[in-house]
């Protein structure tokens, strides 16, 4: 087993070690989920078997209503505090919070160390996303003026970034790296200009007293942070409470995962240089107290030494880059699929061209298919034109125009919207997922059609294309 870097190949302790039984079983699995399109993979197949459930037939339909809507699950504390909800609200309000905390982490990532983090890298993606949420936004309200439908113009705004960087995976060296890097950017300043439309304009109801309390659990949080707490149980538990106080205070449940990533400590409690030193010693002393025909299981000294090595490595790696790596692959691989599984599956009334004619469905199809790329290529023709940002290395026009397609997949995000926008409204919310669902699908396929059109280009060195970053 090994690990790449920027293409530079790391050798673990098992290289060239012939694998265990438990290896090779479970071989194809590791090597499906490292690749960069797997979890994209899982969340149509569960789109697909949403779909397929609640379109079989009306007992099939009537099942999938049953389990996700009507079977309730209870979990409290006392018999004041706790709450009895059905399945689809614990997904789509507890399980999606912890999505909302990786979101927010990758947020806070990008705005310190990341593509964010400098108005140079910043301008041209943020400059995409903004021109990529009005256009659809306007083009969305233009079919629903005056309307009580009008409530959706925030469900074509978002991107769905697991979709699209999968996409963009699968082809492979087509595609330059900074186009990857371009794409997960302006999709993260997407999600941020999202949260913000969900928190301000998706809210009613407010109750003052549980905002309060939030406040002083982000006060605490904040306080943990400036004191050099570092593990993850320290802020999760209060975490915990903050998700209680921000559903209680009518603000959407998820919003706690976003600000509880903005508390959470992005340095380091060591430097690189004391974390070699050390580590080395703790090296020499394991191979100091080596004994013949003794492992570590029986040699006490090299124990500590390996201990003594795990926790350099956290005291090295922030909490931040820690608790995103454990999320991620729950978020990729679990997470979002159930998350489809629950809210993808529209049992079709009267036909699929009756529910995508009306001015919900055209409104999402035109603001995503239309808006999308239209608001992209044109917000950042202008922002190079007026010299407040130029193209990544290696991309080309058409490369953006291939990549604000792909912007226009919205719908995990846009699936989120849209349950909050029409939540006492079955009618409009089926004809916003049929939107939702047939724009995802045509963006999908003619961004991959354009990007296949590109030609390959080599790749620019790395300190021109800035550090690489992670996707969902």
């Amino acid at each position: 087993m090994s690990m790449a870097v920027h293409g530079v190949h790391i050798p673990t302790a098992t290289e060239e070690l012939k694998p265990d039984t438990g290896e090779r079983l479970t071989r194809p699995f590791a090597r499906f989920a490292a690749l960069s399109s797997s979890g994209g993979l899982v969340l149509l197949a569960c789109t697909i078997a949403a779909l397929i459930w609640a379109n079989a037939s009306d007992e099939a339909a009537h099942s999938y209503h049953h389990l996700f809507h009507e079977v309730m699950l209870a979990i409290g504390i006392t018999d004041g505090v706790g709450f009895t909800k059905n399945l689809h609200w614990w997904i789509n309000d507890g399980l999606m919070a912890v999505f909302f905390l990786l979101v927010g982490l990758e947020i806070k990532r990008e705005l310190l160390v990341g593509e964010l983090a400098s108005i140079k890298k910043a301008s041209l993606p943020i400059v995409a996303a903004i021109g990529g949420m009005v256009a659809p936004a306007l083009i969305y309200a233009a079919f629903n003026f005056g309307n009580e439908s009008i409530h959706g113009w925030g469900i074509p705004m978002a991107t769905d970034i697991a979709f699209a960087l999968g996409i963009l995976a699968l082809l492979g060296p087509r595609v330059p790296t900074s186009l990857k890097v371009f794409l997960t950017s302006l999709a993260i300043a997407d999600d941020l200009g999202a949260l913000l439309v969900i928190a301000i304009f998706y809210t009613e109801n407010l109750q003052t007293v549980y905002l309060m309390y939030s406040g002083a659990v982000m006060a605490l949080l904040f306080a943990l942070n400036l004191m050099g707490f570092r593990r993850a149980i320290w802020y999760l538990i209060p975490g915990v409470v903050l998700w209680y106080f921000i559903y209680s205070s009518g603000v959407h449940a998820t919003i706690a995962g976003v600000l509880l990533a903005a508390t959470i400590p992005v340095a380091s409690r060591v430097d690189s240089r004391r974390y070699l030193s050390y580590s080395r010693a703790a090296l020499d002393a394991f191979e100091e107290h080596s004994v013949p025909g003794r492992d570590v299981k029986t040699n006490s000294d090299q124990r500590a030494a390996v201990y003594a090595i795990e926790k350099n490595n956290k005291f090295l790696m922030p909490l931040l880059h820690r608790m995103e790596g454990g999320i991620h692959p729950w978020a990729a691989f679990f997470i979002i699929p159930i998350f489809a599984l629950a809210n993808a599956g529209v049992h079709v009334h009267g036909g699929i061209g009756q529910a995508a004619s009306g001015p919900i469905s055209m409104g999402i199809i035109l603001g995503l298919f239309v808006g999308k790329p239209v608001g992209i290529i044109v917000s950042c023709y202008i922002a190079t034109k007026l010299k407040i940002a130029s193209l990544p290395t290696g991309v080309s026009w058409r490369h953006i125009l291939g990549v604000g397609f792909l912007a226009g997949i919205g719908f995990t995000m846009a699936l989120f919207i849209a349950n909050l926008a029409f939540a006492n409204n079955d009618d409009n919310l089926e004809h916003a997922k049929v939107g939702i669902l047939l724009a995802s699908f045509l963006s999908s396929i003619v961004g991959l059609g354009i990007l296949l059109t590109c030609k390959p280009k080599p790749e620019p060195e790395p300190d021109e294309l800035g550090p690489e970053i992670d996707s969902h």
